[in-house]
C-alpha cells in the first residue's frame, strides 16, 4: 500500500501514512471510543467501513508518545489474540500461516 505497516503473524495492527504525520492502529471499538474522547483531536476513526471496524487514525504531532504506545500495545494483544492469518494455498484451499 506504499506506507510501512507493523504486523504480526501476518495481521497488520498499525501503519505510518503521510510521510510519518499520521498513523493508524486497530483497536476494538470501546478502545477507539474511550481513545477518541480522552485525547480529542488526536484519535479519530478512519474514513468509512475501516473506521466503523476499528481503525483508528492518531495525529502523530499532536500526540503524547505515552498515549500512542498504549494504543499500539492495545492493537498488538488483540492481533496477537486473533492468531495468524490464514491465506489461501494454491488450488484455493486455506491454510493457516506459520508462526
Amino acid at each position: 500500500m506504499a506506507h510501512p505497516d507493523f504486523r504480526l503473524d501476518g495481521r497488520i495492527f498499525a501503519t505510518l501514512k503521510e510521510g510519518g504525520r499520521t498513523g493508524m492502529t486497530v483497536l476494538t471499538l470501546e478502545q477507539q471510543r474511550e481513545f477518541i474522547e480522552s485525547h480529542p483531536g488526536v484519535f479519530e476513526p478512519e474514513s468509512g467501513a475501516w473506521g466503523r471496524q476499528g481503525c483508528t487514525r492518531i495525529h502523530l504531532g499532536d500526540a503524547d508518545e505515552d498515549v500512542v504506545g498504549h494504543a499500539l500495545t492495545l492493537a498488538w494483544q488483540q492481533a496477537q489474540a486473533k492468531g495468524p492469518t490464514v491465506k489461501k494455498a494454491r488450488g484455493g484451499a486455506k491454510k493457516k500461516a506459520s508462526r
